[in-house]
């Protein structure tokens, strides 16, 4: 965790445009006793933000929608990762049967993509 002043040296950002992400929701610090404070995946957000907006010339309706699938993919990773655990724990016959689910699903859309 890094405080305010902290990650806006190490992002190079400027309070002002720090706040405004702040209030836009682009970037959701942790709050404690008044204090915002900052994780290092902030910090590779600021960097896509700055990246998208300097290099790539998105608007600031662009940046929310990729902002927004950005965040939906991080939790459809995790939702799986979770997923993938609960397979794991399951007998070698029950794995068997979703692989093959999985494989004959993967077969289908393959061929409606063709």
């Amino acid at each position: 965790m890094m405080e305010m002043r902290e990650f806006q040296v190490r992002a190079g950002v400027e309070t002002d445009v720090l706040h405004a992400w702040i209030d836009t929701g682009w970037v959701i610090p942790d709050e404690t006793e008044g204090r915002m404070t900052f994780r290092e995946i902030d910090l590779g957000r600021a960097q896509l933000i700055q990246d998208l907006e300097r290099d790539f010339g998105v608007n600031e309706e662009g940046i929310v929608l990729i902002l927004d699938l950005v965040d939906r993919m991080t939790g459809m990773r995790r939702t799986l990762g979770h997923l993938a655990v609960a397979i794991r724990r399951e007998p070698d016959h029950v794995q068997d049967r979703i692989a093959d689910g999985v494989r004959e699903a993967s077969r289908k859309i393959t061929e409606l993509a063709s």
